[in-house]
């Protein structure tokens, strides 16, 4: 390798080998050689100089380090007194710069910034603003907040905040009160328009009861003032521009000016209820809905005795027993709306409209009393005609009159069906009595069909209404009384006519120790027969031998009931007549020929 790389350096310099190159190249190698040397020692001579430059340079530097670090040490010993105390100020300024953040927010959460004070403190024409709100809310949290305080040590500093938010609280809401207190009493309009700030007042007022209550109060005694001039105007005024007319316009009309008049109070009870829950909205304490229905009842007492006296110059008016009785319903209905908008609360308006309307019940009852009592003080002869008097029809108008009011009133189901037994009562018991006293003169059948005809007037009047079913129940028990002596008059009829009463009569009397009834005068075989001939002859005109009280009858069904039913009882004596002549032991002789038809023949002969 050594060998190789001094070939590749000769090659740099040995261009041609010849006798004299290869003679000379010894001392060509040596001259290269020095001459390689030479240039080494002179370069390293040149960095010798370098050397010594840099060697004087860091001396110079050594000795300057050596001057400065010694001038250093001396100024150290100097500032080190400086260094000492300058430590301890920045420590201390640390200390204060931590203490004034402490007292800055010590501050910021228990006091209060100069605008809220203002605000809370502001003068008495100021109006109160939401920010109001906003720092009678940061003064309660303060309240609440220095409670922490208590706990520690600081209750010197806790008990003073306390002590100047308490005194801070108590002169806001004595401001607010008096704002509020100032707003409720401008609410005298008949239309109530409840602020916000109104209602955000009342939220805060729930902290202090006194204050809360009195502010209701106030607003009660306002809107009171209002509803009555409101009624009064309704009354008297009307509306806007007249329209709606004034309610006493309508005065000739009882059942409607009673009615506008209530109207106008259920209405203003509404919207009084609904001013309240607006102004209560945000209230959170318990018995809102209480104090709400305490002051809708302060509010409508007003108007009680207005509406009490023109109610009662209505009533004592008797305008006719219908009317009352739809002036009583009407009461009735308003009185069970209104207590279902405020509850019971309206204690004092609703006492009024009960009392009205248990006296217009009382004289409604008492004209059907006296009605009834004329009644029975002069009772009509029946028509000559059998049919209802002048007297039930016309009783029978009103009590139509009264039920069909009755069936259209908006009162309870219960209240409805109280009423309406008392009604009939109160009417049909006279009746019937006046219709039995009017026909107690009269015979039998006139007696019977004049009743039907009456009892069938009263059963289809009520029939129409409900409720009924009892009376109904009983009037057709009636009805069936007098129908089974009809039935039995007009089978008597027939029977005399047709000549069989006296011999059905006897067959019916006879007993077996008598003998035959071929030996009794009367019924013998020329009798029978003479009898039979005149049976016949109503056989073949069945209706011929009709009562005439029959055809006075108002209902076709019940005259058709009566001949059907009459027509049995003449087919069953007649089957006991044939039974009896038929059989041996009283002795008829050819039977057949005195009674030639049998009792089913005579039934299809009838029917």
């Amino acid at each position: 390798q050594e060998m190789l790389e001094a070939l590749k350096a000769l090659s740099t310099f040995f261009f041609e080998n010849s006798l004299r190159t290869r003679r000379n190249l010894r001392g060509d190698i040596e001259r290269r050689s020095l001459a390689i040397n030479e240039e080494f020692v002179h370069i390293f001579k040149q960095v010798k100089e370098e050397l010594e430059s840099i060697n004087e340079d860091v001396q110079a530097m050594s000795s300057c380090c050596e001057d400065m670090s010694s001038r250093l040490k001396a100024a150290k010993e100097q500032t080190q007194d400086l260094i000492v105390k300058t430590t301890k100020l920045q420590a201390e300024n640390q200390r204060l710069e931590m203490k004034a953040q402490v007292a800055d927010a010590f501050i910021a959460k228990f006091q209060l910034t100069p605008d809220e004070m203002n605000l809370l403190r502001g003068t008495k024409d100021e109006p109160i603003t939401e920010d109001f709100f906003k720092a009678l809310g940061r003064v309660k949290q303060i309240h609440d907040d220095v409670k922490i305080l208590l706990r520690t040590n600081q209750q010197r500093a806790g008990l003073e905040i306390m002590e100047q938010m308490a005194l801070l609280q108590e002169t806001s809401y004595e401001r607010l009160y008096r704002w509020t207190q100032n707003e409720c009493r401008t609410l005298t309009q008949e239309s109530c328009d409840i602020s916000p700030v109104l209602t955000q007042a009342m939220e805060a007022l729930q902290d202090r009861p006194v204050l809360y209550k009195y502010t209701l109060d106030e607003f009660g005694t306002a809107r009171r003032s209002a509803v009555v001039r409101g009624f009064i105007d309704a009354l008297t005024r009307g509306g806007v521009g007249g329209t709606p007319r004034p309610i006493e316009m309508h005065s000739h009309d009882p059942l409607r000016y009673v009615g506008d008049m209530l109207a106008w109070l259920h209405q203003a009870t509404a919207s009084e209820k609904e001013h309240l829950e607006a102004m209560l909205k945000l209230v959170t304490i318990q018995g809102v809905e209480e104090n709400i229905q305490e002051v809708v009842g302060h509010i409508t007492e007003g108007v009680c005795r207005p509406l009490k006296v023109r109610i009662e110059q209505v009533i004592v008016a008797e305008p006719g027993a219908v009317l009352l009785y739809k002036i009583s319903n009407l009461l009735k209905f308003y009185h069970h709306t209104i207590s279902g908008i405020v509850g019971n609360s309206a204690a004092t308006l609703l006492t009024t409209i009960e009392e009205m309307h248990l006296l217009s019940k009382k004289i409604f009852f008492n004209s059907l009393s006296l009605h009834a009592s004329k009644l029975m003080d002069k009772v009509e002869l029946p028509p000559p005609d059998l049919g209802p008097s002048s007297a039930l029809n016309q009783t029978l108008t009103l009590l139509r009159e009264v039920l069909a009011s009755h069936d259209s009133s908006v009162v309870p189901l219960d209240a409805r069906q109280a009423d309406f037994v008392q009604v009939l009562s109160c009417v049909l018991d006279p009746l019937l009595q006046m219709c039995t006293m009017s026909a107690s003169n009269l015979g039998t059948a006139d007696m019977a069909t004049f009743m039907v005809n009456s009892l069938y007037m009263m059963k289809t009047t009520l029939a129409l209404f409900e409720f009924t079913d009892k009376r109904l129940e009983m009037l057709q028990f009636q009805i069936e009384a007098h129908l089974d002596t009809l039935i039995n008059e007009q089978a008597s009829y027939v029977l005399t006519r047709a000549g069989l009463s006296y011999i059905y009569n006897t067959v019916q009397q006879h007993k077996p120790e008598q003998g035959p009834l071929s030996n009794l005068p009367s019924l013998d075989s020329v009798s029978l027969k003479a009898a039979m001939a005149q049976f016949d002859r109503y056989l073949s005109a069945p209706d011929s031998l009709l009562m005439s009280q029959l055809n006075f009858l108002l209902s076709a069904t019940v005259k058709d009931q009566i001949i059907k039913q009459s027509t049995e009882l003449v087919c069953r004596a007649y089957g006991e007549l044939y039974a009896a002549v038929m059989n041996p032991s009283n002795e008829y002789k050819d039977p057949e020929t005195i009674l030639h038809r049998t009792p089913h023949q005579v039934q299809t002969l009838l029917s």
